[in-house]
């Protein structure tokens, strides 16, 4: 299992929309998490500099194929539609980073 996290900016205009969208999740969309090998998943925001970071713990063998098959699953590139215009990529992310990845650097169970 590897612990995951990931963080982008979110539009000021636009967190009453996103809130009430992920307060919503389509059942497809949880379903295709699950399907993709990623459990525990979470989005936290940070208000008032309107910042989204993402946990999940990853247990599958192939990280890539995983998200590959999520990418092209037609119902989360629908959810991505509603959702991707409301966030902000840092401008320190990576080359082909949307939501930049975070090195991690502890843990305690």
């Amino acid at each position: 299992m590897i612990r995951m996290g990931r963080v982008i900016g979110l539009k000021a205009d636009r967190i009453a929309e996103y809130k009430k969208l992920h307060a919503e999740t389509w059942p497809e969309i949880r379903a295709t998490i699950g399907a993709c090998n990623i459990r525990n998943y979470s989005i936290f925001l940070r208000e008032p500099e309107n910042l989204l970071f993402a946990y999940w713990e990853y247990v599958g063998a192939d990280f890539e194929a995983d998200v590959a098959r999520m990418a092209g699953d037609p119902v989360t590139q629908r959810w991505w539609k509603l959702t991707s215009p409301m966030q902000e990529p840092l401008e320190t992310r990576a080359k082909g980073e949307w939501w930049s990845d975070m090195e991690h650097v502890f843990f305690n169970e």
